[in-house]
């Protein structure tokens, strides 16, 4: 058999490749802008028995797991070709062949997991399948570590079903995706514990009983965490220490001269000035805060702005907190993407630098000789390095600029240093009025479950919300509108969750299983090898 034949011998088979297909396609409708989240609990069944079909074969395996990825990614993250065609002018089907090279590169990580899943599958039988959540999470948190992006982790799904993601504040969104990949895992064990494959006969089999154990557990693992949370101490009973006034703007993306950028910076403030005319005899400390946006302030180089929100914070005895490009002294021409808080006497108060950048938009993940190569689509901005906390008049905030929502680490980390709330500052406008809006928005989700503090969203064009501790978002503005919010800044009495105290540990778990499970599989193929 020549070289080529060998190839063709090891491809999926047609059924393995539409298996994987009809996966991908369920996985992506619990996504938004689809959002039937229920289907991601089955979504992975079809996949499953497609690996099954090929564990004989590591390339197919490889492959199937491929195709899953590349599509299901295709599908939830069309949103990325919006800017270079709606403002770099670029062309449509060029456009969409990178989409996807960029989402056939993500999809690797699935193939990985179909390789990896097959060979425990061809080792331990049957039974294997009960790893699968485990093996899926490893990946996941493996792309995490290697691209520093996981969006649209299987967890998110479930984002705006609140009763169903409290076990993120004991293992974060990665817990949550575990129990969604295990439902599927449990359903294709309980099929095959009926059905005997070799004779196409249903027959009863012992193992039935240890799979309806463990689908009536199942429920136990999502629900148990949201019934003991309930329980715990709650927010109505924290003093309200002082306020925030979020200000939505709406900026356009584009054909802003100078006196356009005035007359919108002076919009926002208006904004933020009719809502404090509605506060009567106020009694606590204000902080108004606008969104990361495209109007690029630059509070420490540029005098007129400075003068300009100096004099805002003044005469309204207010605080101010915004999005600016601030001077990086270690770099010539050196930028970070900053968070800045000027006080009610005009002067900053405290900055934060932006830790996690955008990959490819504010920075280009290659080494420094390679990195000219090619230009970042926003700028090329310094990582901060400090986790800077900001007082609001006794509450203390956490800043998570954009994509930096995406990162349980960070506001972990601020709520471990004493954080009271988190402050998501974001504009999403330049991906268009797509899923990416809802995608965002499930991020911040799981960061107030994780954390057990309060994420208050303030946008560009949206989603502006307030999320409570458990997930739930009240108050949201419409997309694309003006919009005011007004909201409560409280001291938290309550404790550190799990997730806080203890950071990654079921993903690191689900990596140490997955490899204990390899070289197991490993050390009894060579067994059954040996004559």
């Amino acid at each position: 058999m020549n070289f080529f034949s060998k190839v063709l011998s090891g491809l999926p088979r047609p059924a393995s490749l539409v298996l994987s297909v009809a996966s991908s396609v369920l996985l992506a409708l619990s996504f938004p802008d689809f959002e039937i989240s229920l289907l991601a609990w089955i979504a992975f069944i079809p996949f499953l028995f497609a690996i099954m079909l090929e564990k004989e074969r590591h390339l197919a395996t490889f492959l199937a797991g491929w195709l899953f990825g590349t599509v299901f990614f295709f599908i939830t993250c069309w949103w990325l070709t919006f800017a270079p065609i709606t403002y770099a002018g670029f062309p449509v089907i060029p456009t969409y062949l990178l989409l996807l090279g960029a989402t056939a590169a993500a999809g690797v990580f699935s193939g990985f997991f179909g390789l990896i899943y097959g060979l425990v599958r061809r080792a331990f039988g049957a039974a294997a399948v009960l790893s699968a959540p485990f093996i899926w999470i490893a990946f996941e948190f493996a792309r995490c570590w290697l691209t520093g992006n996981n969006w649209n982790a299987v967890g998110y799904s479930q984002a705006f079903n609140p009763n169903l993601i409290q076990n993120a504040s004991i293992g974060g969104v990665a817990l949550t995706g575990f129990v969604v990949v295990l439902a599927s895992a449990l359903a294709v064990f309980a099929i095959e514990s009926v059905i005997d494959w070799k004779s196409d006969k249903a027959s009863f089999r012992p193992r039935t009983l240890i799979t309806v154990f463990l689908l009536l557990l199942l429920p136990g693992l999502s629900l148990a965490p949201s019934l003991l949370s309930q329980k715990q101490t709650d927010f109505e009973g924290d003093p309200v220490v002082s306020e925030i006034i979020a200000v939505q703007p709406n900026v356009p993306m584009s054909g802003l001269d100078f006196s356009k950028w005035r007359a919108l910076r002076k919009r926002q403030t208006d904004l933020a000035e009719s809502e404090l005319g509605k506060i009567e005899n106020r009694e606590r400390p204000v902080t108004v805060v606008l969104p990361e946006s495209p109007m690029n302030f630059q509070y420490a180089l540029d005098p007129e702005f400075k003068d300009y929100i100096d004099g805002f914070a003044r005469n309204n005895q207010v605080s101010v907190l915004f999005n600016s490009a601030e001077p990086d002294p270690s770099r010539e021409r050196g930028f970070f993407n900053s968070a800045v808080l000027v006080g009610p006497d005009g002067g900053m108060v405290r900055q934060y630098d932006k830790i996690h950048l955008l990959p490819f938009g504010e920075f280009v993940p290659l080494p420094e000789f390679a990195q000219g190569l090619i230009p970042p689509m926003v700028g090329r901005f310094s990582h901060g390095s400090e986790y800077d906390l900001f007082d609001l008049g006794g509450g203390k905030a956490g800043v998570m600029i954009c994509f930096e929502s995406h990162f349980g680490s960070l506001s972990a980390e601020y709520a471990r240093n004493g954080a009271d709330l988190i402050i998501e500052m974001t504009n999403d406008g330049y991906l268009g009025p797509t899923p990416v809006l809802r995608q965002h928005l499930a991020n911040a989700v799981f960061r107030a479950v994780e954390t057990g503090r309060p994420v208050l969203r303030v946008t560009n064009v949206g989603v502006t919300a307030m999320i409570d501790q458990h997930g739930k978002i009240s108050d949201r503005a419409d997309t694309y509108t003006e919009a005011v919010r007004h909201w409560p800044v409280k001291k938290v009495s309550r404790g550190q969750t799990f997730y806080v105290l203890a950071g990654e540990w079921f993903s690191i778990l689900c990596v140490l299983v997955s490899v204990g499970l390899v070289v197991f599989a490993t050390v009894s193929g060579r067994r059954k090898r040996v004559p």
